[in-house]
């Protein structure tokens, strides 16, 4: 099936709000409204739809087939799992047979002004009734990476250094998932951010690192992104114990430079102390029946 055009979709999109007088305005959000993006193949098209009669539109929701065929849709205010937000707006996200996607929101115009939230990738492409009013020019200034305080520098380091305590621990009672979560859902984050605060520092906070730092890579220097990208591991214990030191080390170096860079205080007491204890846990056997 031949992939239709961004100029078919978008036609499709806007000539389907333009026929339906419940839809009074279109707002296309996202990475086809950030002027600096990289354009490729998996660009969804955020749309949002102000309309009226809202339950007229989600009593039935065959009205959406007429944006194509269907690999499968999700209807996140439906699910039980994870639970529906609740709040008014009523998403659709659906991925189309020629490769499309479009994640569309419906929003009641009668609640426009709560439920619309700001957003600098915000174009402007039908407002029936003017009830949006003017935008400013699309970019990415929401988006952009903040410069931290000295408050959040200190709590950021604490939490790093507090986790791996956490890890250290789920690798010695061999429970893989518990350890695998402190490292891959809270630290890696962590390890993130500060990257992004090294990033920011370079390109005097103008730069966005994407959603879930996915554009790191073009900010970093070669040598840590190679570190970065031994810090992840497979399943194996040892090599677990071996990125996690990796990502010690390359936190400690980036974390070093953005105080030396901002005028904030690194930790080094409980780094110190902790790797100490990272180490000594990491010796422990299996039936040691203390820690010390």
């Amino acid at each position: 099936m031949k992939s239709r055009t961004e100029t078919e979709m978008m036609n499709l999109i806007l000539s389907t709000a333009k026929e339906d007088e419940r839809v009074r305005a279109v707002i296309l959000n996202g990475s086809r409204a950030n002027p600096n993006v990289r354009k490729d193949i998996f660009q969804d098209y955020d749309i949002v739809y102000i309309v009226r009669k809202m339950e007229s539109f989600t009593c039935d929701h065959s009205w959406v087939d007429v944006f194509g065929e269907r690999v499968m849709m999700q209807m996140p205010e439906e699910k039980v799992l994870p639970p529906a937000d609740g709040h008014g707006r009523f998403p659709y996200l659906m991925q189309f047979m020629d490769g499309n996607r479009i994640d569309l929101t419906l929003i009641p115009a009668e609640k426009m002004d709560e439920l619309l939230d700001p957003d600098s990738l915000s174009v402007l492409l039908l407002d029936k009734d003017e009830l949006i009013g003017a935008i400013p020019p699309a970019s990415d200034r929401d988006y952009l990476i903040k410069k931290p305080d000295a408050q959040e520098f200190a709590d950021l380091c604490n939490e790093f250094w507090w986790i791996t305590m956490n890890i250290s621990k789920g690798l010695w009672r061999r429970e893989l998932t518990y350890a695998m979560f402190m490292y891959e859902q809270i630290n890696r984050n962590v390890l993130m951010t500060m990257l992004e605060w090294k990033a920011g520092i370079a390109a005097d906070f103008t730069k966005s690192a994407g959603k879930a730092g996915k554009y790191l890579s073009d900010f970093l220097p070669a040598e840590d992104w190679e570190q970065f990208e031994a810090t992840y591991s497979d399943a194996e214990f040892e090599n677990i114990w071996e990125a996690l030191f990796t990502m010690c080390s390359l936190f400690r170096k980036t974390a070093v430079e953005v105080a030396e860079k901002l005028g904030f205080k690194y930790p080094f007491e409980d780094d110190k102390r902790v790797t100490a204890f990272l180490k000594h846990v990491r010796s422990l056997p299996a039936d040691a029946s203390s820690i010390y």
